[in-house]
């Protein structure tokens, strides 16, 4: 019978007010985050020179590799055959053809989650957007990483990463349609997808 600490459960920062402002309430100033910094940031060039690569089956394992390094805590890739689910919502007949032509022009999407101990869609403060933070600062660097390989590689924010990371095999959408994991349980967040033509093998 294992020996369980009566306190073990508890929240430590359930009656903590500070803590409560720093994961709930949103920055009264955007530039005391990171998360506008690097959204806005541009893209580097690609470089002109392909490297020279190995088999795609290699090629993924070196990409998910980087991403582990970056500090990703599940990395998958998922082939792109149309359009991601929801990733045309809301958009324009000239933006969705737009972003249907972008989704058909790159074979793949690669799919980086980290640790989420606050939901981030309903935890709008600096400490509530750290996963969102997180996963920006990986697939900004991975996929600065695949152009200097001289392949093109766009994050892209609206597409449906939760669909896609279940496409690419690292668990599956609960009724809310959220990424659940064997790993990490509901406790994820999906960043933004990489779109890709770097040849890769896919999951899932």
């Amino acid at each position: 019978m294992a020996f369980k600490l009566p306190w073990s459960d508890k929240d430590p920062h359930r009656d903590d007010p500070y803590w409560d402002f720093f994961i709930n309430t949103p920055p009264a100033d955007l530039t005391n985050t990171v998360t506008k910094l690097i959204r806005n940031a541009p893209a580097g060039n690609i470089f002109p020179t392909k490297a020279e690569l190995h088999s795609p089956e290699i090629t993924a394992n070196h990409v998910k590799g980087m991403a582990q390094y970056f500090g990703a805590k599940m990395i998958g890739i998922a082939k792109l055959d149309d359009v991601p689910p929801g990733a045309l919502a809301g958009a324009g007949k000239g933006e969705a053809k737009a972003k249907n032509n972008q989704a058909n022009d790159f074979p793949f999407a690669v799919i980086c989650a980290v640790q989420a101990d606050y939901d981030a869609r309903t935890s709008p403060g600096i400490g509530g957007q750290t996963p969102v933070q997180n996963g920006l600062f990986i697939t900004f660097v991975l996929s600065a990483w695949i152009r200097e390989l001289g392949y093109r590689a766009t994050v892209v924010r609206d597409a449906d990463t939760d669909a896609l990371a279940a496409k690419a095999g690292l668990g599956s959408l609960n009724g809310q349609g959220r990424l659940v994991t064997a790993q990490l349980g509901a406790k994820v967040y999906v960043a933004d997808a990489i779109y890709t033509d770097l040849p890769l093998a896919a999951d899932g």
